[in-house]
């Protein structure tokens, strides 16, 4: 009697809806396939890395027909926690399972030839990761050290572990220098007695895990840590990603790809800055990392800690209808008052400079005379200056005055920024923010030949030029990507600051978030009315989150009853309820009126939203392919009264690279009903396309569920 075929259906990371059935050889792989297994395939004319999702002894296909797998990664299997939430995610995101799950792996463990090489590769960083220096730890707040805020709400967190395997939502909403990192790692410490749990943080920007992973080094010195995020090199991220799967590393920290990281023996989830944009994927899979977070947490019955002191609207209104547990810490940890806020209106005449004043810059000032005012006064008392504007480069614009020529970028609907010397290169240049473009400064107008070309607006580089001819004493530093980009790194520039060797910081929304800095006595913010009107309703939300943040970062050190610093605000609109609420400090006062805004609107959070995207080489056709895809929808009854499908529209910025981009937005009260329409859209789309390119128009397509910009 002949043994029954093993037939595997594996996945590969194509945007293919179905998995491929191979035949396992035990004796060639050396044991039996289990579900979760990595796999090295023939697909089509070359090899491709891909996921066993079922084992069986048949197959529709003909056995003879059927390729066999040709290696097996020396990896423990995917635990069924991961797979049941990769099995989530490509369902609710609407995107093929192989191509969800697949990117999870990092590059190391995707390299085949390399499988045999790779216990040598963990011997090898094992052995120096004892030699290596290890991170020197700071910032350890003991339990007899926190406030009284901060041991109400810690006690109010360990209440909970008497709840053992039960799903808890926790919102963590304090102050910006309330203590809520202390707090957070207090608990975590109270899990990690557990010998084999495993924890995991999540950040939002890399730039905040160096001074995280300092501060969780020293509260867990004996727990091994894996760092997760893309500015780690692949090897390491391998390694790491390796001892977080075999349980190995018990503290996992790491941005949104880390939410997806295999963690067997997963206790408890924290994700800091939960707000934050960042947690949500732009290009493959667009998933949330937040809310994939909180699923995973739901699903092993695991407590999830949401810390902010801005939270999301979906967060907030969670929190205050009683489904997240909601733990507030309302005064900053050493007990300095907030930041007082002070809006300069550039319309006023009285906060310009005049002729007749002292200290007048030579050129047209870029800061108004009453905020050089208050940061000459900060600067006496030598105190730190962090002024914030969120465009990077030097001008935005390069302009003929002659023709009106403007520096269009020749692929993308936008404009080439001018970067000076040594931020990008040798030579000043104009570089595409979106296509990734650089290109040398002309010498005269393309257009006419005036040789006399002026810039437009103004960036970070331009900003610290005004601001060294204005305080030729001060030491200015400037903190963006094109700085953080040279030999130094982010985490250099921040350490600077944090040394007391820089007096005014100059940066764009880098400088916002989480740092500690301790010795910051004026915050400004130039051109916020830039994010504040905006074809996006979450504009103002993003805007007010953002100040309150950079506010933050003011008056951190204070003790008792000390000032809390100033934060300075340049408007045309001080009327606005953004600026009126930061005024008072009333985050949940904006909150409420934000809500209310979006209630009546029938916006998110009070209705679900969709995007099918579009691109090719013509608007016209990219157009024309989602009408005939709304009309096919009317035609098929699907278009009701829940489900509002509006009209196809160029996207913002139109053209990338060359790609004429267009977008259709789907809107309904209900999730499940929205979620059914997405999925047959999903099918209808296939039947006429190779992976996500239509046959017959070439259109390249996408589905995004829970947009957070359109």
């Amino acid at each position: 009697m002949m043994p029954k075929p093993i037939v595997v259906q594996v996945v590969i990371d194509k945007p293919l809806a179905q998995g491929f059935d191979y035949l396992w050889d035990a004796e060639k792989l050396g044991k039996l396939p289990k579900i979760g297994n990595v796999v090295e395939v023939s697909f089509a004319r070359s090899k491709a890395v891909g996921l066993v999702i079922k084992v069986s002894d048949h197959s529709e296909f003909d056995l003879a027909k059927l390729k066999s797998v040709d290696r097996l990664a020396p990896l423990p299997v995917f635990d069924p926690a991961l797979l049941r939430l990769m099995n989530f995610a490509s369902q609710y995101y609407v995107h093929a399972l192989g191509e969800t799950i697949l990117p999870v792996i990092p590059q190391m463990w995707k390299k085949a030839d390399d499988w045999e090489k790779i216990p040598e590769k963990l011997e090898s960083a094992e052995k120096k990761s004892k030699k290596r220096i290890e991170v020197i730890p700071e910032g350890l707040i003991t339990l007899d050290q926190l406030n009284e805020g901060q041991k109400k709400a810690l006690q109010e967190l360990l209440a909970g572990g008497a709840k053992e395997n039960q799903f808890r939502a926790i919102l963590l909403q304090g102050q910006t220098g309330s203590g809520k990192t202390a707090v957070f790692l207090n608990w975590l410490a109270s899990i990690l007695k557990d010998e084999i749990a495993q924890v995991l943080l999540l950040v939002p920007e890399i730039n905040l895990t160096p001074q995280l992973e300092r501060r969780v080094k020293a509260y867990f010195p004996d727990k091994k840590m894996a760092v997760l995020h893309s500015g780690v090199s692949e090897k390491k991220r391998g390694i790491a990603w390796y001892e977080a799967m075999t349980g190995k590393a018990q503290i996992i920290l790491g941005t949104r790809l880390a939410a997806l990281t295999p963690m067997p023996n997963l206790r408890a989830i924290v994700v800091d800055e939960e707000h934050d944009t960042s947690y949500k994927q732009q290009d493959g899979t667009r998933y949330s990392a937040r809310d994939l977070a909180i699923w995973r947490a739901h699903d092993q019955k695991i407590p999830i800690l949401l810390s902010s002191a801005t939270p999301s609207l979906e967060t907030w209104l969670a929190a205050k209808s009683g489904r997240y547990e909601y733990i507030r810490l309302d005064q900053r940890a050493q007990g300095a008052s907030l930041p007082s806020v002070h809006l300069i209106n550039t319309r006023d005449p009285q906060n310009q400079f005049s002729p007749g004043d002292v200290g007048v810059p030579k050129e047209k000032s870029l800061i108004t005379k009453t905020l050089a005012n208050a940061i000459s006064k900060s600067l006496a008392e030598k105190k730190q200056c962090l002024i914030l504007i969120n465009r990077r480069g030097y001008a935005p614009v390069l302009n003929c005055s002659a023709c009106n020529w403007l520096s269009k970028c020749t692929q993308c609907s936008t404009y080439t920024v001018m970067h000076k010397a040594g931020a990008l290169g040798k030579r000043s240049v104009l570089s595409c923010h979106h296509c990734g473009l650089v290109k040398p400064i002309p010498q005269f107008c393309p257009e006419c030949g005036n040789a006399d070309l002026k810039t437009l607006g103004h960036g970070t580089q331009k900003l610290e030029d005004a601001i060294e001819e204005m305080w030729p004493q001060a030491r200015v530093l400037r903190v963006d990507t094109d700085s953080s980009r040279k030999s130094k790194g982010a985490e250099a520039l921040f350490q600077e600051i944090h040394d007391g060797n820089v007096d005014i910081v100059v940066g764009t929304q880098m400088i916002a978030k989480g740092h500690d800095y301790q010795n910051i006595g004026l915050v400004a913010v130039l051109d916020a009315d830039s994010r504040l009107y905006s074809a996006d309703f979450r504009a103002a939300e993003r805007l007010f989150a953002q100040l309150v943040q950079v506010a933050g970062r003011a008056g951190r050190s204070g003790t008792n009853g000390e000032a809390g610093g100033d934060i300075y605000i340049e408007t045309q609109y001080p009327e606005s309820p953004v600026f009126q609420y930061l005024l008072r400090h009333d985050v949940d006062g904006f909150l409420a009126f934000t809500a209310s805004e979006r209630e009546e609107a029938k916006l998110p959070p009070y209705s679900y939203q969709a995007l099918i995207h579009a691109e090719g080489k013509s608007l016209d056709k990219a157009i024309q392919f989602l009408n005939g895809l709304k009309a096919r929808m009317k035609s098929r009854g699907m278009i009701a009264k829940e489900l509002k499908v509006y009209d196809p529209v160029p996207k913002p910025v139109m053209r990338v690279a060359g790609s004429e981009r267009a977008q259709l937005l789907i809107e309904s009260g209900n999730r499940k009903t929205l979620q059914e329409a997405l999925e047959m859209i999903d099918q209808e789309l296939r039947q006429d396309s190779t992976g996500r390119i239509s046959k017959t128009s070439r259109i390249r397509w996408l589905v995004e569920r829970d947009p957070i910009s359109i």
